[in-house]
């Protein structure tokens, strides 16, 4: 490996200005600048990039948390924002620390990555009530950014990209109805999860656009996972046997009700509508293919990461909260013909 020292013996300087040089020090004039660094590419110097990070306390760095489960991702979503993520942190010659923890293990991953310095920012993926992870990084002082708002009754006073998520669920709604169904269920994230009450808010507002009333009965609450849909929609199909269309609040969830459905030898878009949120990838490779809700998850991920190199930068965000419209997308599980549509529904008032 060839060192400074090699570099001084080599150009005739001292190993002090050979270092100062290669830094960019403005000591050093630049026509004995511009010799060094012909005389370090000739022979293939490398400069100790860890210690360049130590001087500079910057890592070149940025880290993720991701949910887990049995030490497997434990959500579609999650894989497609890494890889956007990372792809746009790859662009901008950053790595990205991948972590998958438990809810019970995440916040000493916090702590250990953080608090060891070894990234120079965070990207947090789906708010949570009070969440603990803002509060720590608040505290932390450290640069990060949020896939998601936080819950409406508190303040989302930090840099967050969210797809708003009330209104897709609302344009759901009035898809499902306009198609004549008035027995409509809906499986919703747990409580602790922040966009819970604004999908369900989405659910509501959709059934007063219909005039038809809201039946507490008919709303469980699930996992987000493809388990917990099959059993909620178990669950409803077995008390409730009227319900016409089951609208989950992911993708996940959704599926796993076809399968319900599915097992009991009915037709997903003819027996039971289906829809899901998010659009993953499986979407539409399930059978029958799945009437859902589009976050643009590769957009979201880009602009999280160039949010979060300004703030590592301290340069200030023009618009550190952002709310994008998602997309209705509609294909065969809500019965609405096997020609597949994507369109933005409109909301009818």
């Amino acid at each position: 490996m060839v060192k400074l020292k090699d570099l001084a013996e080599k150009s005739g300087f001292s190993i002090t200005t050979v270092s100062r040089a290669l830094a960019g020090y403005k000591d050093v004039n630049e026509h004995t600048r511009q010799q060094i660094i012909e005389i370090a590419l000739e022979m293939g110097y490398q400069p100790n990039m860890v210690a360049r990070q130590l001087r500079a306390r910057k890592t070149h760095t940025v880290g993720i948390i991701a949910p887990s489960a049995s030490g497997r991702f434990a959500d579609d979503y999650f894989s497609e924002l890494l890889m956007s993520v990372g792809h746009a942190a790859a662009q901008r010659g950053y790595d990205l620390l991948v972590t998958a923890k438990t809810t019970a293990d995440e916040m000493d991953a916090y702590r250990r990555i953080v608090g060891g310095n070894r990234v120079d920012g965070m990207v947090i993926a789906r708010t949570r009530r009070r969440d603990a992870r803002i509060a720590y990084l608040r505290a932390a002082r450290h640069p990060f950014v949020v896939s998601g708002r936080a819950a409406p009754d508190e303040e989302s006073d930090f840099p967050y990209i969210d797809a708003d998520s009330q209104l897709g669920i609302r344009w759901i709604l009035n898809h499902l109805t306009g198609l004549g169904h008035q027995r409509i269920a809906l499986l919703l994230p747990p409580d602790r999860v922040a966009f819970t009450p604004y999908r369900l808010a989405g659910y509501r507002q959709g059934l007063e656009d219909a005039g038809l009333s809201y039946r507490e009965a008919y709303v469980l609450n699930s996992d987000l996972s493809r388990s917990g849909g099959q059993q909620a929609a178990h669950h409803l199909l077995d008390n409730y046997p009227e319900i016409t269309a089951i609208v989950a609040c992911n993708d996940l969830m959704a599926i796993g009700a076809m399968n319900a459905i599915q097992t009991r030898n009915m037709r997903v878009g003819q027996d039971i509508a289906v829809t899901g949120f998010d659009d993953i990838t499986a979407a539409d490779f399930a059978h029958p293919r799945l009437t859902t809700v589009r976050q643009p998850i590769k957009e979201i991920g880009q602009r999280l990461l160039e949010m979060l190199i300004q703030i590592i930068h301290q340069i200030p965000l023009e618009q550190p909260q952002v709310l994008l419209s998602p997309e209705l997308v509609i294909r065969e599980s809500c019965g609405a013909g096997q020609q597949r549509k994507e369109a933005v529904s409109p909301v009818r008032e």
